[in-house]
């Protein structure tokens, strides 16, 4: 093969700086664009005109793709674009599809991003990605899992992720899946009264009482101060002895005086916390219902009323402003 002369290299020399300086005033071209479109399509956005900030959009990303964020502000303009009530129609769920598509590019580009506003709207990505997926659009939990997934291992102590899979798993039907991320969800940050609160919540739709309880009151060690922990637990005591009919007088009994134990604590802590004084009343008036003396049944339903006309008269004070 013949070498190419001195003159030939230098020929080809200045084709090639030719070549690079055009990319690169062509890149700068594409960025300009890419940022003029971008600052319209903000623009559009924010008016919620999401056609226009979708199209917009469109040409911010074609005009320079590395502008990452911009991926999930077309995915968002395509889904306030979807409307559930016209599920089947090709043109509306095609808007669903674009959403889906972009969330997912954002998700990839941005949710690792070490830049913090990325990483933010990255997460948010996600977040959108898996309320894509749910049961008023496109109804496939199964796709949603590996984004929750993913989620956690972006993010192993954030609670929330741990809730919206423990979600996904409940309405399937995998109960005992659903359980371990609630737990996993209180493991990650114990010190979240939201934890407790939400395991609580499962248990309970579950007919799991005891364990309702046990996280309720598990919530309530770690604020110890808090009346609104306690209070929580008396209305829980409260509606299991009022609405199981299946209970015998002697649990219900129990159930009332562990409940005014808790809202005793409630109002020890705060004396005038309303709601703690009128579900005193509440429990007072079901342990009259199971009280067979006529006279402390009587004892029972005036103390009751006293505390309903104090709540009254507590309530009254506070809406007029005259309250201490």
């Amino acid at each position: 093969m013949r070498s190419l002369s001195g003159a030939s290299l230098g020929f080809v020399a200045v084709l090639a700086l030719g070549a690079v300086t055009s990319t690169a005033g062509c890149a700068k071209v594409g960025e300009i664009q890419a940022k003029k479109a971008f600052k319209a399509a903000n623009a559009a956005y924010q008016q919620q005109d999401y056609k226009k900030a979708s199209d917009l959009y469109e040409q911010t990303i074609t005009a320079d793709p590395n502008l990452n964020s911009a991926y999930f502000f077309l995915g968002n303009s395509y889904d306030n674009q979807y409307k559930p009530s016209k599920k089947g129609d090709a043109g509306n769920d095609a808007m669903l599809t674009k959403a889906v598509d972009n969330y997912q590019k954002a998700a990839e580009k941005l949710a690792a991003s070490p830049d913090p506003a990325d990483k933010k709207l990255g997460k948010l990505s996600l977040e959108y990605l898996v309320a894509s997926y749910g049961p008023d659009k496109l109804n496939d939990p199964a796709k949603a899992e590996p984004v929750v997934q993913k989620m956690i291992q972006l993010e192993p102590g954030e609670p929330t992720n741990y809730f919206a899979l423990a979600k996904i798993y409940e309405d399937a039907g995998a109960y005992d899946e659903a359980e371990k991320m609630l737990v996993s969800a209180k493991n990650a940050k114990p010190s979240d009264p939201t934890v407790y609160m939400t395991l609580a919540g499962y248990y309970n739709r579950q007919g799991h009482f005891d364990k309702t309880i046990e996280a309720l009151e598990e919530r309530a060690t770690k604020e110890p101060n808090n009346p609104e922990a306690f209070y929580t637990i008396a209305t829980y005591y409260w509606d299991e002895a009022y609405r199981d009919f299946k209970l015998k007088d002697a649990e219900k009994k129990d159930f009332v005086a562990k409940g005014m134990t808790a809202v005793d604590h409630a109002l020890q802590l705060k004396p005038d916390y309303v709601e703690a004084i009128v579900y005193k009343g509440l429990l007072l008036r079901l342990q009259a219902n199971l009280e067979k003396d006529p006279a402390k049944q009587q004892a029972l339903l005036k103390e009751a009323s006293s505390l309903s006309e104090k709540a009254t008269a507590m309530r009254k004070a506070k809406s007029s402003g005259t309250a201490p």
